[in-house]
């Protein structure tokens, strides 16, 4: 695995930095079709924003398989739905159409959804080492060092042998479906993108390789092919 930190002064920097880096990705591959697993957070918003006001006419859409690394259990149209904000921010603005887009059903049961969506990522993700590989996983991270919807306190979702997982917010006990952290793993990228002063502590720990670092979920992101971390200077400069 090779990692990458890209550094930038604000959040708004670092989506822009993000956006470009994609532009070069999906140059690499060809007519084939590129699987993107989104993440959840307000940096992510200000990347699917940016993507929809200045990339609209730079990158092939129509090649992008759109997935999801994790979402709450609440409809599509709930604000809190990861699937809502992208859907209005991005999906609407450029005419996705709906068969590029796998969206988790947070509205139907979290045993059946769980399955149901398994299957569905199995069923047009192509594999490498008996796991769906994905192109591209972004990722978020929380202040606790949660990313996707692994939380340090459900860290056997991390080698859980199924591709997706029922987890649960442990202050709201909210449900969520997730990726696992196999799966995570067998990307061939992954990128973090996350900002601001509430994340350094974490984010360093974890960059760092302290002791302290494998209670965290985000520290065992170790993706197939290569590794990114965007950041913005409040992240990496810990007071």
């Amino acid at each position: 695995m090779k990692t990458f930190v890209h550094i930038g002064k604000t959040a708004e920097d670092i989506a822009d930095r993000f956006a470009n880096q994609l532009v070069d990705w999906m140059s690499e591959i060809g007519d084939t079709t590129f699987h993107l697993a989104l993440s959840g957070g307000k940096t992510p918003s200000l990347l699917f924003s940016l993507l929809a006001e200045k990339y609209a006419s730079i990158l092939p859409w129509q090649k992008i398989h759109f997935w999801w690394g994790d979402e709450r259990m609440v409809s599509p149209e709930d604000p809190e739905s990861n699937f809502c904000v992208v859907n209005c921010l991005l999906f609407k603005r450029l005419g996705i159409a709906d068969e590029q887009i796998h969206r988790i059903h947070g509205e139907d049961f979290p045993e059946t959804e769980v399955e149901r969506y398994e299957f569905e990522i199995k069923s047009f993700v192509s594999q490498k080492n008996g796991w769906p590989s994905f192109d591209l996983v972004m990722l978020g991270m929380g202040d606790d060092g949660h990313t996707a919807s692994v939380f340090p306190d459900q860290m056997d979702l991390m080698e859980s042998n199924q591709v997706t997982a029922i987890a649960t917010h442990p202050v709201s006990g909210q449900k969520r479906i997730t990726l696992t952290g196999k799966v995570i793993n067998n990307s061939k990228r992954a990128a973090f993108l996350i900002s601001g002063e509430s994340k350094a502590k974490v984010y360093n720990e974890i960059i760092h390789q302290t002791e302290s670092a494998p209670k965290y979920p985000a520290a065992h992101i170790r993706a197939e092919g290569e590794l990114h971390w965007f950041v913005d200077e409040a992240c990496v400069n810990e007071k």
